[in-house]
């Protein structure tokens, strides 16, 4: 597991039966490409974030593929429709075989 990892994930509380909320999903983590070296010459291991997924009562809402390119603390904002109360469930997938997770419940309202 990385240190100072964090997910970190905003998402509204309640909202009504079919509507569409804004997401916002960032995660504190180095994202080393594994192309640059260390002081020494020594190229510096890739170790990157290379999926997110959401979830929401166990239904796909969005999957990603992340690759060596991608920016330092990876953020993601997207919107999803609420068709009822329930969790959205986050999960990061890092190359250590490290998984870090966040749930956020959802009520009708």
């Amino acid at each position: 597991m990385a240190d100072g990892v964090k997910p970190r994930v905003k998402a509204p509380k309640k909202a009504a039966a079919g509507e569409v909320v804004t997401i916002k999903c960032l995660i504190s983590h180095k994202m080393e490409s594994g192309q640059r070296k260390d002081g020494d010459g020594n190229k510096i291991p890739r170790s990157i974030i290379n999926r997110f997924t959401c979830d929401f009562n166990g239904k796909s809402v969005i999957d990603v593929a992340m690759e060596p390119a991608i920016s330092t603390n990876p953020y993601f904002q997207f919107e999803a429709t609420v068709p009822e109360a329930g969790e959205f469930k986050f999960t990061w997938y890092d190359d250590d075989g490290s998984v870090y997770e966040e749930s956020k419940r959802v009520a009708i309202g």
